[in-house]
């Protein structure tokens, strides 16, 4: 999921057919939202470590919920910002996704690694199984597709089951397919936030970055109801990067304010194709 090892978690617009578009207003509105352990108003907080060295901190929110082309989305933002004298990053991810079937709608990538700096940023169209970038190049994507944060979302709502391995095809980039998640086992970890009751698994991205089968990520997940990243540590050929919870905040009243409409951030359309 990502180039380098800030990349943890770690859209240009197609105008869509018209009965596809109704027909999804349609089931939006009649649909439930998932059962998730999160909500609007949850943030954690990280301290990031580079080899040992305390070099910045982090955070993932679930700031609101949106309106994405007439579905509810929750709107989730990552950050890590930090680094050492000589190599600085600020790196930021958000994420879009249907509250219904936590496919992505949307995703935005900034990289400020050093003196590499990226931004990139994705449309995705479940209901037609495309994607398109900012510069209106349309790919073929997964059923109910996943980017890279709402993938750790999603991580939470399953069952994690000591000993399983869960693969899924569902990564929005289909040549990254497939994302396979190992459960490895019980623990009970300390961070600065406190002292939890956890549940390690290990990630497994066909990508470089901190989740690469090389990276030999490893997540703490609280074993409880809620699912929060309580630490993360990734090894390199010649450092470590590791994340700890230092504070946290559970979300309130999850769920029940209204959608905020949000307009697109990239073309509504292709130019259209001349007629032969």
């Amino acid at each position: 999921m990502g180039r380098r090892w800030l990349v943890a978690f770690g859209l240009a617009l197609l105008s869509p057919l018209p009965d596809l578009s109704a027909q999804s207003d349609a089931d939006n509105r009649g649909a439930v939202r998932a059962a998730v352990p999160f909500g609007v108003g949850e943030r954690l907080d990280y301290e990031v470590r580079l080899s040992g060295i305390r070099v910045g901190g982090g955070f993932m929110e679930v700031s609101q919920m949106e309106s994405i082309r007439g579905r509810e989305a929750w709107h989730t933002s990552f950050g890590i910002r930090g680094g050492l004298a000589f190599y600085r990053v600020n790196d930021r991810y958000e994420s879009w996704f249907d509250t219904r079937s936590l496919a992505s709608l949307r995703y935005h990538q900034q990289i400020d690694e050093g003196s590499y700096e990226r931004q990139s940023r994705f449309e995705i169209y479940p209901e037609r199984r495309v994607f398109v970038d900012a510069k209106g190049v349309e790919q073929p994507t997964a059923e109910d597709p996943l980017d890279d944060g709402s993938f750790l979302y999603f991580l939470r709502t399953i069952p994690l089951e000591v000993g399983k391995e869960y693969t899924f095809d569902r990564y929005f980039r289909l040549d990254r397919n497939p994302v396979r998640i190992k459960v490895l086992r019980l623990d009970r970890v300390s961070v600065p936030a406190g002292t939890f009751d956890a549940v390690v698994v290990q990630p497994i991205i066909k990508a470089k970055g901190i989740f690469s089968e090389n990276g030999r990520a490893e997540v703490w997940l609280s074993n409880d109801e809620h699912r929060i990243m309580l630490q993360m540590k990734s090894r390199f050929s010649r450092f470590s990067l590791n994340l700890f919870l230092k504070s946290f905040r559970l979300a309130t009243n999850a769920g029940t304010a209204p959608p905020i409409s949000v307009p697109p951030t990239v073309p509504e359309s292709l130019p259209a194709t001349p007629p032969p």
